[in-house]
């Protein structure tokens, strides 16, 4: 029920250990981005010529689900590597099937906020129709959640959890259970942490495109940025500035942000020529 006793340190010294631990674990690491890499063509394919801009709608739950995971996989793998290499070092099994027990628990916690994001968009269009539309209040909601976003990124729960995932060493030794079902346990408690830290960004995602490759992309680089960059602090306040940025210019401009889809374009330049 206990780390291995030569992993006890006096203090948590954040992200220096999981670095080296990736020095270690280079193959595992390869592993994590190969399949990061799988997820991101798999999940192109699976979402091309989808993107309508602001809440897309998200199809059946099961196909959703799927994209979902294999989304989560393609954008969290490569900022969780560490912390799986770390995993790895410390595990008295020596197990080959370890880490990967732990990266499929942190899957299922993700997973589980991908079926609380459906819910609550289902639960949207059931009671308010089509409110999230953009010529209605589609456009307003989706810049106000990004100043949502922008603000979470400066409160302490942003800031506790954004610990957690930035002090992997930590979070193993006080959280570290034996065994497989032990490595599953502990992948989706790290998961449930970095829900809490990224939450406000996946609802950035939804709020400019969740079937976009582009804010795909974007939205795991600032994750990738807030886990791994020395400077948390800059990260934090960056990334706030960013998000805030985006609102006002959703809200101001939106044909001026370049990877937006803008609903209803599509129709009216197909209608111009028509009325020239």
């Amino acid at each position: 029920m206990s780390a291995p006793a030569q992993a006890r340190p006096t203090s948590d010294r954040g992200l220096l250990p999981a670095f080296a631990a990736v020095r270690a674990r280079l193959g595992l690491v390869a592993v994590l981005f190969a399949l990061a890499g799988v997820g991101w063509w798999w999940t192109a394919r699976q979402m091309q010529g989808m993107d309508e801009g602001p809440w897309t709608g998200l199809g059946a739950l099961g196909w959703f689900l799927g994209v979902w995971v294999v989304m989560m996989a393609a954008m969290m793998f490569p900022s969780v590597a560490p912390t799986v290499a770390l995993y790895s070092r410390m595990t008295r099994q020596r197990s080959p099937l370890s880490p990967l027990l732990f990266a499929g628990g942190y899957l299922v916690t993700w997973a589980g906020a991908g079926l609380v994001a459906f819910a609550l968009v289902a639960t949207v269009d059931r009671v308010a129709g089509d409110v999230l539309a953009w010529d209605r209040a589609g456009r307003w909601v989706a810049a106000a959640t990004l100043v949502v976003a922008a603000v979470y990124e400066l409160t302490p729960l942003k800031d506790v959890c954004l610990g957690k995932c930035r002090s992997p060493l930590g979070f193993l030794l006080g959280s570290w259970r034996d065994g497989r079902w032990g490595a599953l346990r502990m992948g989706a408690k790290h998961g449930a942490w970095c829900v809490g830290c990224c939450w406000a960004l996946m609802a950035s995602l939804f709020a400019l495109g969740v079937m976009s490759v582009a804010w795909m992309a974007f939205v795991a680089g600032l994750i990738a940025i807030e886990k791994t960059l020395p400077w948390r602090r800059v990260a934090n306040y960056g990334t706030a500035v960013v998000l805030l940025t985006l609102g006002v210019l959703l809200w101001l401009a939106p044909h001026g942000m370049p990877a937006l889809t803008v609903p209803g374009d599509d129709l009216v330049n197909e209608m111009e020529p028509m009325g020239s």
